[in-house]
């Protein structure tokens, strides 16, 4: 392509001959040639500045959403374990199968699909970042349900290990980013190709495959992390397919050629591997240890993962100014702190009416007078004295009065 140099002024009206492929083609400035943003980037509908100014918010609304749902879905799910106990059926952590054919399992387990496909969209919405730790909620939320419907205790402290929870969840929201750093399926592709993904990775998969065949049948009975370290670390693998598939789902409304990309079929896979193993070992979890132990326990360990795939995988945390990131983690220890309070004192009977500002100080009783005993003989007072000589706790002293 050649410019003249006659027609280099390049005002607004003249006329610019180019030559492209031995031909030759006339062009008329029309505006100045200031560098501006493509019109395609523009929001030019209203279906475009919605997605811009709300899309967070989406994804924050469909994140609390998903809490109730799954929230409500561990108490359902117990109630069923708990049933098949009662009739008899093999328990699930010997191997059993029988939750199958119970149906308040299975309404559990499709409140726990729909908090799943809320949380699904979320991920499609707002940064991991900003899904992931308001799970918060649902620790809340089956707490207080277990203590009404499963008989299990919830103290005071338990109730404001929740409200810290919340309040730990609420200060990562504030400095979590809002932004989106991977928004197209390309860019998936090219971040999870990142040599420290892979290795992250690696490592996931290996500990996870040493945790299910070598570690769990000896110790899972006996020890709690065991089952919910499994649940965390195949999680990391759940949300990140999520969070793909989520934006395969953006890009397909949005015209762009995402069928023919091997990503999704690969991140489908690996989300139905992932669901699945996660189902098994927390209904393990549930069957052996309490509910108001297990979930927050998961939740702890669960956002852990989560966060640091994040952090390697989608890069959410580079953009963040040092302020944000201290009131990131301060937010996450908070929740951590929340979650040892709910169930490090649970057995504890503790309560408004056993606080000690509530009792006032009894008023300590009259001391009364020592007895007075006269004795006119001597020798009658050192028998008594030899018959007292080890005297009882309880008795009130005694004077004695000789008269000569």
């Amino acid at each position: 392509m050649e410019l003249p140099a006659s027609n280099a002024s390049c005002e607004n009206g003249s006329l610019i001959s180019l030559y492209c492929s031995s031909q030759q083609v006339l062009c008329q400035v029309i505006s100045d040639l200031s560098p501006r943003a493509p019109i395609s980037v523009i929001p030019n509908s209203w279906q475009e500045r919605f997605r811009q100014n709300y899309s967070f918010y989406i994804g924050l609304g469909l994140a609390i959403l998903s809490s109730f749902l799954i929230g409500s879905s561990v108490i359902l799910k117990k109630k069923g374990l708990q049933r098949l106990v009662a009739s008899g059926a093999t328990r699930a952590v010997d191997g059993g199968y029988g939750y199958l054919k119970d149906a308040m399992w299975w309404a559990g387990f499709l409140t726990m699909a729909a908090g799943e496909v809320a949380n699904f969209g979320a991920y499609a919405f707002a940064p991991a970042t900003v899904v992931t730790p308001l799970g918060a909620l649902s620790i809340l939320i089956s707490a207080i349900l277990s203590s009404y419907f499963l008989g299990e205790s919830l103290n005071l402290l338990g109730k404001l290990g929740c409200v810290i929870c919340v309040a730990g969840s609420t200060v990562m929201v504030i400095h979590a980013p809002e932004e989106e750093k991977i928004t197209t399926i390309m860019e998936m592709a090219a971040k999870m190709k990142d040599t420290g993904y892979i290795v992250f990775a690696v490592l996931l998969l290996v500990s996870c495959l040493i945790l299910i065949f070598v570690i769990a049948p000896r110790y899972g009975q006996r020890n709690i992390l065991i089952y919910i370290v499994i649940c965390s670390v195949i999680g990391a693998f759940s949300v990140s397919a999520v969070k793909g598939l989520g934006i395969t789902i953006k890009n397909f409304f949005q015209g762009l050629p995402v069928v023919r990309h091997p990503l999704p079929y690969i991140l489908s896979l690996v989300l139905a591997l992932s669901l699945s193993t996660q189902v098994n070992f927390l209904n393990k979890a549930l069957d052996i240890y309490n509910t108001s132990l297990v979930f927050p326990i998961y939740y702890v360990f669960f956002t852990s993962m989560v966060v640091t795939s994040s952090i390697i995988l989608f890069k959410e945390w580079h953009s963040m100014s040092a302020v944000d990131i201290v009131g990131t983690l301060s937010g996450f220890v908070t929740i951590i702190l929340g979650v040892f309070m709910l169930h490090a004192f649970k057995d504890l009977d503790m309560s408004q009416t056993s606080l000690p500002h509530m009792h006032k100080n009894p008023t300590p009783a009259p001391a009364s007078e020592p007895s007075i005993v006269k004795l006119e003989d001597k020798n009658v007072l050192m028998d008594n004295i030899e018959l007292s000589s080890a005297p009882s706790p309880g008795k009130k002293p005694k004077v004695f009065i000789i008269h000569s």
